[in-house]
């Protein structure tokens, strides 16, 4: 179908500055173009078409059960008050843009109808489209006869995915379904979010990876590689949102624990950021998966004749600087100061140099670092309800020393370090780590990495992660190290032997590389393991006991972070916001929870906890003078909740 521009009057006064129905929660409303066009139907619109109609003409307006007609000078806020999503303003332009902030500008827009709305995910219902929809927008012939609920599509879904036996099937179908149908793609995932999670995210998106190749169909996110070096800008711009808040990017060198997968680590950002819209209601039209494409050293993508990246080895050194200092620069060019750039899956000797260089300049995050440190510090919070105690009372004791491992030992450390009114040096004492080459110590400070160098204590060398155990005596130990079958049963039987209450984290994804299951951690504490994961472990039967293993998902904490930072207008990221979002965290368990032996609370209520970690973030920004969105609302959970993208369909016009 051709697509024909038309001009729309508006009287923009009327959009500036109305307030949502959260008290002291503002907002302003912002169009988007180009997209299908979505309006109240009292606005004119004028068309070169003239008076017939014509399918290539048809202009989409969308509207609410409960809205009415009003005259051209009614505001977009007052046509619906009660308070319900995009910042508590019903969204009648069929995009949430409650976090934005922007004035109402002249603009123009597309039309389209018939055929064409059909392919467009951002707006098709496939059956879910009335009698009265079908006329109007040329879609009779098109479809069925049939009309169904957008909750029977949820329900036919739900029973196709299960009816798949490998699991990168579903990730496929899931994709499609996001490809064809987006408003439909995040209703199944808010709905059936524990059951889903693995699917579009760990474990199963890192399969997806390591055969992106084979399974790529079409684009979801924009590809820059060493050809794009001088023109950066302009392949930002090619980009068909231009209101983005948030940038997952990568350059694929550490994928999850399977190593350099190059440009094929795509699958990582865009699971990320459906994440950040199913669980943190941050919209889809604001997220931007990014892969920098410099190479890779993996023989066998190299040689593969599905691999669809650059076939050479990984550009280094100034090469690679060049090129990220032009992707940064171009992105605050394009975006503003206030963009979330969320690294994600940088090797180790990137990740905490671009996280250093950036993190004083742009509104940077590192979700290996500083995502996984904020969830298992909020584990371990929750986890003093049965070992008793303070952190500061506790030994810990880490088998990998990258970017996970020393970033949790750095947030733990910080931690103790502002609750026990202690300097940081000292409460850096009571970690130890213990990389490939066995505990890190004193003796090998100088041939350690920087990021090691603060974890080297006095100690005799230990080459033996049991030895070290031995010798250390910990009372947490915490594995992240990429390295599956590592907790052997010596070493977890040792950790009983030390500790009536022993807690393990192992923490390494996929599945495949978890350092130990979660039934080994049971069964060789004889029931006595407080336990958690990085991926999904089924409940475990033990001498007549239900054990309900925790996960240690990022996805707990990234979603309500970045919303928390969107909805304050935050600009940097500092420690102390992680340290809120953990303790936010730990306090969403209940008393039924600590029965079953959980350190995390269910996914099912995961908008909420979204929610309240993203006021403590605001909160928190609020109170360093880093948020820029004034004044501060004055119920922040409220607001953070009344912005959160919905994914019910709207009425057509």
């Amino acid at each position: 179908m051709a697509s024909l521009g038309a001009m729309i009057s508006l009287s923009p006064s009327s959009f500036l500055n109305k307030t949502t129905g959260v008290p002291g929660c503002s907002t302003h409303l912002s169009l988007r173009q180009p997209r299908l066009v979505t309006a109240p139907a009292s606005f004119r619109v004028f068309s070169s078409l003239g008076s017939n109609r014509d399918p290539n003409g048809s202009v989409l307006i969308e509207t609410s059960a409960t809205s009415s007609s009003s005259s051209l000078e009614t505001s977009a806020a007052d046509i619906v008050p009660k308070s319900t999503v995009s910042g508590g303003v019903q969204d009648v332009y069929g995009e949430d843009a409650a976090t934005e902030d922007m004035p109402i500008t002249p603009w123009s827009l597309s039309v389209a109808s018939g055929y064409t709305l059909l392919r467009d995910p951002h707006h098709n219902k496939g059956l879910a489209f009335s009698h009265r929809e079908r006329d109007a927008h040329y879609l009779r012939g098109l479809l069925p006869p049939t009309v169904i609920s957008q909750d029977l599509q949820v329900k036919k879904m739900m029973h196709t995915l299960r009816q798949y036996q490998v699991p990168l099937q579903r990730y496929m179908a899931m994709m499609d379904l996001q490809e064809t149908n987006e408003r439909l793609f995040y209703k199944l995932l808010i709905d059936h979010v524990e059951e889903l999670l693995p699917v579009v995210y760990t474990p199963t998106v890192g399969e997806a990876c390591q055969k992106y190749g084979s399974i790529f169909l079409r684009p979801q996110g924009l590809f820059i590689s060493l050809k794009e070096k001088g023109k950066i800008h302009e392949v930002l711009r090619n980009w068909p949102e231009k209101n983005i808040q948030v940038i997952v990017v990568t350059d694929g060198e550490r994928i999850l624990g399977l190593g350099d997968l190059g440009c094929q680590g795509m699958g990582i950002p865009v699971g990320k950021l459906s994440l950040y819209t199913a669980l943190g209601g941050v919209r889809p039209s604001a997220c931007l998966p990014v892969t920098i494409d410099v190479g890779t050293n993996n023989e066998k993508l190299l040689n593969d004749e599905f691999y669809i990246g650059l076939r050479q080895r990984r550009a280094t050194g100034e090469e690679y600087s060049e090129l990220m200092d032009e992707f940064m620069t171009a992105v605050k060019q394009n975006y503003g100061e206030k963009v979330v750039i969320q690294f994600e899956d940088f090797a180790n000797h990137n990740a905490f140099d671009l996280l250093a260089k950036y993190g004083t300049t742009h509104l940077v995050f590192n979700d290996d670092i500083q995502g996984t440190a904020s969830v298992v510090l909020a584990g371990l919070i929750a986890a003093l309800r049965f070992v008793g105690g303070s952190l500061s009372s506790h030994r810990f004791l880490f088998l990998g020393a990258g970017e996970a491992g020393t970033g949790i030992a750095e947030l733990i450390a910080l931690e103790i370090s502002k609750k026990s009114h202690i300097p940081l040096e000292e409460a850096r004492k009571n970690i130890w780590l213990v990389d490939s080459k066995g505990l890190i110590v004193s003796s090998r400070k100088e041939s350690i990495q920087h990021f090691k160098k603060p974890w080297a204590h006095d100690h005799e060398p230990i080459r033996q992660l049991v030895d070290a155990v031995k010798a250390i005596k910990p009372t947490v130990l915490i594995g992240t190290s990429g390295v599956g079958q590592t907790f052997t049963q010596e070493v977890v039987e040792t950790m009983a032997e030390l500790n009536e209450k022993p807690i393990i984290l192992s923490l390494s994804n996929p599945t495949s590389q978890s350092e130990c299951t979660a039934e080994e951690a049971y069964t060789w504490s004889q029931g006595r393991a407080i336990f958690a994961s990085g991926s999904p472990f089924a409940p475990v039967e033990y001498e007549g006991k239900t054990f309900v293993p925790g996960q240690a998902n990022n996805a707990y904490i990234f979603p309500g972070f970045g919303l928390g930072l969107i909805m304050s207008g935050t600009i940097r990221v500092h420690d102390d916001m992680l340290l809120a979002a953990s303790e936010a965290l730990a306090e969403q368990l209940t008393e039924e929870h600590y029965e079953k032996g959980m350190i995390y609370p269910p996914f099912r209520n995961i908008r909420k906890i979204s929610a309240r970690i993203a006021a403590k973030v605001a909160a928190k920004a609020y109170e360093l003078g880093l948020a820029t969105r004034l004044p501060q609302p004055k119920e922040l959970e409220q607001c953070a909740e009344s912005s959160m993208y919905s994914p019910s369909y709207r009425s057509y016009r």
